[in-house]
């Protein structure tokens, strides 16, 4: 008799998408943080904001926290 398979535990994919998107972002900044402009901090602090709302939208089906 063989294992049966594993079932997928990770089957909401937007969230995943939206989890890995924001695991590159945060690694992206760490990187890059000390020869970033202003801007480009400005920029970065904003989209990870957006990224935390939307990861909070998805895992919770509801909408964003403000």
């Amino acid at each position: 008799m063989s294992p049966r398979p594993k079932a997928e535990r990770r089957s909401n994919q937007p969230l995943r998408e939206l989890l890995d998107e924001l695991l590159v972002h945060s690694r992206e900044i760490a990187r890059r943080a000390r020869q970033m402009t202003a801007t480009e901090l400005d920029y970065s602090q904003q989209r990870l904001e957006w990224l935390a709302d939307e990861v909070w939208r998805v895992a919770t089906g509801g909408a964003a926290p403000h």
